[in-house]
């Protein structure tokens, strides 16, 4: 055979949406850019693909990216990249939107292009091509990717697209032309960042000195977008189910937007401000058609700190009342070590048992502090040991490696805390030790996200990096305790397109050049190429990834407003290095800058 898993290509999957191309005035492609099975695990992708499909006169079909085997037939035969719905070309349709959840799937951003015979520069498309789009996450820093995408959406996506695609429409209808849509969609809508719209100057010692639009009435400022009410907003009662098992093969339900924590590394926790909660009721219909139209056999109730929705033990003991005799279970991607009742943990095993994952972050209490975590060992002991005595046995932990202000000691945390928990299990009556013991150890590097209060904080070199990892590896000497972690190598990479500006749009495009792609997959990452690119172009890794950047430096992303002020930052990095701590914000306003927070339906 000459392609692996050719289920990835051939659509006609339960609950796909077909659609005659010659009955919709608008076609969207929408390219999660990484395979098959990892996009098809996107609640994002199943949202939008819905919410388009559902207008009578516009039409969404998906694109992933190729794995090496297929693409190599496709330049073989010259077989142009398709949709997988219709298998008609990319480049015959509308829109080409794609999802920016990972720094390093951005080479397959352009391979993608590439493929559909699209040019990869915004300035060589005329009409005749897609409009290129993109938004997620990682569209919070849009600079690194500003030479290929012709708009950016700056937010949650549910309400903007639809917009979007509306206006397009009215311009297709009279004569459609790219610079005017462009600029008519720049100066009107909130959320909408066209790159091409904008100019950048730089000082002499390579930062930034100013960046103006390019004509006038144009926003300095962007705001993003956000949804005042996930009740009434479009959710999906419907997702397609592969053929083939992919990396979340469920039901995923989202039951809130947001955080109040205030973890100092995390960027959604920030960027998502402020918590909107999903009601009980809504939930519990969209869990049911959800479960009727797909079949399966659990629920994963996922959110940036699930535990803390507000109704949870409501909700997952309605869910198990509802869909027990179904043999549905429920679980929770990972638990927060201050919110595990013992109540939530005996609703969740009436169906079955998976292993638990929790995620302390860091080692040390003193290190909790600095990332104001917000929890303890006691928390984790008293988790644990719930999770212990109900039967639970395998265990995993996550952290980070590399936080601001780390010592030794405090990655040596790590290996304590594993241990910690072994011993939990151990040291309980034989009678009482249920299931076959484990317990693992995940360690990422940290890597500085725009918005957060660390982005001022240089990463750790890739030389700390393993002296950290293996100061931790070289400790843990019992076969039940296993330690993982993250290439350091990658995660360099990472910091340098997290943290870029214009200039690194051309670094990803001579790495694309030299064979660049799948470099989030450890197999295909070609570190030597990435930096022989660099070299090539007289670009500093280290400026982007290990450089501490003053307050008063212009950020590449510093004209996106993502809710919480910069001021509010800058006070969490200064107490971050003082070791101070900040309280969860549904205990009382921490000054973040979002106006009116209260009106958005969480706090009384």
């Amino acid at each position: 055979m000459k392609v692996e898993k050719p289920s990835r290509y051939i659509g006609m999957e339960q609950n796909m949406v077909p659609k005659n191309p010659d009955e919709v005035d608008v076609r969207f492609a929408f390219s999660f850019p990484d395979v098959y099975e990892v996009g098809m695990s996107h609640l994002g992708m199943h949202i939008l693909y819905n919410l388009i499909n559902k207008e009578p006169r516009y039409s969404c079909e998906r694109v992933f990216a190729p794995w090496v085997d297929m693409e190599d037939q496709m330049r073989k035969e010259s077989i142009p990249l398709f949709a997988i719905e219709s298998k008609d070309e990319v480049r015959s349709f509308d829109f080409l939107g794609f999802t920016l959840q990972y720094e390093m799937s951005y080479t397959n951003i352009l391979n993608i292009l590439d493929l559909a015979g699209i040019p990869i520069h915004s300035s060589d498309r005329e009409e005749d091509f897609p409009l290129v789009i993109a938004g997620g996450p990682c569209a919070y820093n849009p600079e690194p990717l500003w030479e290929f995408i012709d708009l950016f959406v700056i937010g949650e996506g549910e309400e903007v697209t639809l917009e979007l695609i509306k206006i397009y429409d009215r311009h297709k209808k009279k004569g459609y032309n790219k610079r005017k849509f462009l600029e008519e969609v720049q100066a009107t809508m909130e959320g909408i960042y066209v790159p091409s719209l904008y100019d950048v100057s730089y000082n002499d010692d390579g930062t930034i000195k100013d960046r103006f639009p390019l004509i006038s009435g144009l926003p300095e400022t962007i705001e993003k977008r956000m949804i005042r009410d996930l009740d009434g907003m479009f959710s999906p009662e419907t997702m397609i189910v592969p053929y083939m098992e992919t990396v979340h093969d469920r039901i995923s339900m989202e039951l809130f937007r947001g955080c109040t924590h205030g973890c100092r590394f995390c960027q959604a926790g920030m960027i998502y401000r402020p918590i909107r909660e999903k009601s009980v009721d809504r939930l519990l219909e969209l869990a049911e058609k959800l479960v009727d139209s797909t079949g399966y056999e659990n629920i994963s109730l996922s959110s940036l700190s699930s535990c803390d929705y507000s109704q949870l033990h409501l909700l997952i003991s309605s869910l198990m009342d509802r869909f027990e005799d179904r043999k549905v279970g429920v679980s929770l991607p990972s638990l927060r070590l201050d919110s595990v009742s013992i109540d939530i943990l005996k609703e969740i095993e009436k169906v079955r048992k998976t292993g638990l994952t929790f995620a302390p972050e860091a080692g040390s209490q003193r290190l909790r502090d600095v990332i104001n975590k917000g929890v303890d060992e006691e928390d984790l002991v008293n988790a644990v040991s719930y999770a212990f005595r109900e039967g639970w046995s395998r265990i995993k932990l996550y952290f980070m490696i590399g936080l601001p202000t780390e010592t030794d000691e405090d990655v040596m945390g790590i290996k304590e805390l594993a241990y910690l928990v072994k011993d939990l299990f151990f040291n309980r009556p034989p009678e009482e030790r249920k299931g076959n013991f484990s317990v693992t150890a995940s360690a990422s590097c940290f890597v500085p996200k725009p918005f957060t209060p660390f982005q001022w904080h240089g990463q750790d070199t890739i030389e700390e990096f393993h002296s950290k990892i293996d100061l931790v590896k070289g400790s843990i000497k019992d076969k039940k305790v296993t330690f993982n972690y993250h290439d350091p190598r990658v995660s360099y990479m990472e910091a340098i397109v997290a943290r870029g500006d214009r200039r690194v749009s051309k670094v990803l495009y001579r790495a694309w050049e030299k064979g660049c792609r799948f470099d989030g997959w450890s197999e295909h990452f070609k570190y030597e190429t990435w930096l022989e690119a660099m070299k090539e172009l007289g670009i500093d890794g280290s400026f982007y990834a290990n450089r501490n950047r003053d307050f008063s430096e212009n950020l590449p992303w510093d004209f996106i407003n993502p809710g919480p002020s910069k001021k509010y930052l800058q006070t969490e990095y200064t107490k971050a290095i003082k070791g101070e701590t900040t309280r969860d914000c549904r205990l009382g306003c921490t000054g973040c800058g979002i106006k009116d927070c209260a009106m958005w339906g969480v706090f009384n």
